[in-house]
């Protein structure tokens, strides 16, 4: 054993033949003290039972064969659980786990141990048990940076789906993996300036978060194209993010009634952003909406139907009504 005395051959025999009960007294232990244990599904408890099992396994076999140095815990204990165990069960609810595992052991250290072998049983127990509190730490984060490392991927994929107006069973998945379900949605594009992407985005999800929106965001070429989502107006929290843009216009979209109609708007926002450098006094962020006739003439023909739709023909209307009764008067 590493650092220290062996345990004794005849204690050993006495951990073999103790295995069992051991883990068995560790499950019954778990289900009295931990109610999240309790509520966990079937199957992921007779995982949990396993890996108790396998680490006073472990043990055993650590403590059987010192000259192997550092055990092996993160295979020989956590291996035997499947990767989704990690996300039903939190790194805090693991450690809990393990430190009950550590409460049986020694609670029958004395039992356990032939006559003289107690201290060098306890001493073991409590090395072999920082080394799986290390290995549990590891395998979390390793889960972590893989977990955030995927999100980020599905993120990307969302955004550019938008930008590319691509709206198709996909999208719903991929925003459904990162738990998207905000509505109305709001795009705001800019310029992205030199930084380094990964931060700037984590920066802006946070001001979002504090002001109670959902955020995804992606930087494509030099554009940094922001997805907004939630009740409220969008534009003070706009104002916001546009401080950590790059240099630049910053165009806020009209708000859309969910992501999977979020296409025409992130169009919007883009060709704004296009054409926003015909207005320098715009303000920054501005709305999509008052670049209309920027975008018109940048060639966007959305914004041509909308001043059409919206301003010329309500306007020709009331011009023929105010000829049509100057022409009724005249008569008269």
């Amino acid at each position: 054993m590493p650092d220290g005395g062996r345990v004794r051959a005849d204690t050993i025999a006495r951990l073999e033949q103790s295995m069992s009960a051991l883990g068995a007294a560790s499950m019954t232990s778990m289900d009295q003290r931990l109610p999240w244990f309790r509520a966990l599904s079937a199957e992921n408890r007779s995982w949990l039972g396993l890996v108790a099992q396998a680490g006073v396994a472990a043990f055993v076999d650590w403590v059987k064969h010192p000259e192997r140095g550092r055990p092996a815990v993160a295979g020989e204990v956590f291996g035997t659980a499947p990767r989704e165990l990690a996300r039903a069960v939190s790194l805090q609810q693991a450690v809990e786990m393990v430190r009950i595992i550590v409460d049986v052991v020694e609670s029958r250290v004395d039992d356990l141990a032939a006559p003289g072998g107690e201290s060098e049983l306890r001493e073991a127990v409590l090395r072999y048990t920082r080394e799986v509190a290390f290995a549990a730490a590891q395998i979390y984060a390793r889960s972590a940076e893989a977990r955030g490392a995927w999100d980020a991927r599905l993120e990307a994929l969302v955004v550019d789906s938008l930008v590319r107006g691509e709206i198709d069973e996909s999208l719903q998945s991929w925003a459904s993996a990162l738990n998207w379900s905000s509505a109305p949605v709001t795009v705001v594009a800019g310029n992205a300036g030199g930084g380094e992407p990964e931060g700037l985005i984590e920066e802006l999800r946070m001001l979002a978060r504090r002001a109670k929106f959902d955020l995804l965001a992606g930087v494509h070429g030099h554009r940094l194209v922001v997805i907004l989502g939630g009740p409220g107006d969008p534009m003070p929290v706009a104002r916001q993010l546009a401080a950590r843009f790059g240099p630049g216009p910053v165009v806020v979209s009209p708000a859309a009634e969910n992501l999977e109609s979020a296409a025409d708007p992130a169009r919007a926002a883009l060709a704004g952003l296009r054409s926003a450098p015909a207005w320098p006094d715009a303000p920054r962020p501005v709305p999509a909406a008052a670049l209309l006739p920027e975008r018109a003439l940048d060639g966007d023909d959305s914004a041509r139907v909308e001043l059409i739709e919206h301003i010329y023909e309500p306007l020709h209307r009331g011009v023929e009504g105010v000829a049509g009764r100057a022409a009724a008067s005249a008569g008269q």
